[in-house]
């Protein structure tokens, strides 16, 4: 079964919001899928907390997931580069979810 790795950021201050989704968009979408080497991945903004980016990569397994997000080679520059760019002006969270059912419509 599949599992997805999200990242939840709040972009606290709205001057920051077209930038922060260009850079998402053109930087760091295609650097984690690339450095991740995952199935797909998606990333949105909440309708209820404007404030709320969600970013989803899907993974094949718990496993590939874990061994991958896990690892300080391929996650760490990742992060630094969030770090870089954005500082404390974007706080995130990361979760790791193993998808325990799917039902297609």
């Amino acid at each position: 079964m599949v599992a997805h790795f999200i990242v939840r950021a709040e972009v606290r201050d709205a001057a920051d919001r077209p930038e922060f989704d260009r850079w998402y968009r053109s930087e760091h979408l295609p650097d984690a899928v690339k450095a991740f080497k995952v199935k797909r991945a998606w990333r949105g903004w909440s309708q209820v907390d404007p404030a709320l980016h969600v970013a989803v990569y899907e993974f094949d397994s718990l496993a590939t997931a874990q061994a991958v997000t896990g690892t300080d080679t391929i996650i760490r520059p990742l992060i630094a580069e969030f770090d870089r760019v954005w500082g404390v002006r974007v706080t995130r969270a990361r979760d790791l979810v193993d998808i325990a059912q799917t039902i297609a419509g």
